[in-house]
């Protein structure tokens, strides 16, 4: 059924083939198949040799530059010496929790540590909050590594799985729920 010699699904040959069928690859790196061509192939086998659509590349292009702009806009910004608050200067309100319950949320400062990590500010960012110091790690390598990706056509590390991002996720959310806790307990 598989054509062009091969030995079954996942027998030698199947990797040539489905390179051959389709050079275009997913964000984990695993080819993309058509439905005329449902085959199971080893991903490993794939990791970053495959080229991205134009399509995905736009995407690329565009989330790295949406994610360098906030990292400018951040870096336009004066931090406020409270450690909490620089997000005023773009015209929005004072955070809702702290007017209503008189306390910080868990996401408070969280601007003012993204404006001293892009200054290089890096304790005070993390005084600020550590949840959002990582999250503007995070966002300079993956900025980079969109914009890289987008240019040269290929991805240019290999993409972790969803397994992966939802762990990054859960502890991230962790170390800010952590780090707000903290917070509230000494005062």
């Amino acid at each position: 059924m598989l054509g062009h010699g091969t030995t079954g699904l996942l027998g030698q040959g199947s990797a040539t083939v489905a390179t051959a069928v389709n050079r275009y690859c997913g964000p984990s790196g695993a080819p993309l198949f058509s439905l005329a061509f449902p085959v199971i192939v080893n991903t490993s086998v794939f990791s970053n040799s495959c080229q991205l659509s134009f399509r995905r590349r736009l995407l690329l292009g565009a989330c790295g530059a949406g994610l360098a702009g906030l990292l400018v806009v951040a870096a336009s910004l004066h931090p406020n010496p409270a450690g909490l608050g620089t997000h005023e200067q773009l015209g929005l309100p004072p955070c809702t929790f702290r007017s209503l319950f008189g306390i910080r949320c868990p996401s408070c400062g969280m601007t003012t540590s993204w404006s001293h990590a892009t200054h290089g500010h890096w304790r005070q960012a993390l005084a600020a909050n550590v949840g959002g110091t990582l999250l503007a790690v995070v966002a300079v390598v993956v900025a980079t590594v969109c914009v890289i990706s987008a240019v040269r056509g290929r991805w240019l590390v290999k993409i972790p799985n969803d397994w992966v991002w939802a762990t990054g996720a859960l502890a991230l959310a962790a170390i800010t729920l952590l780090d707000w806790a903290i917070r509230l307990a000494t005062g």
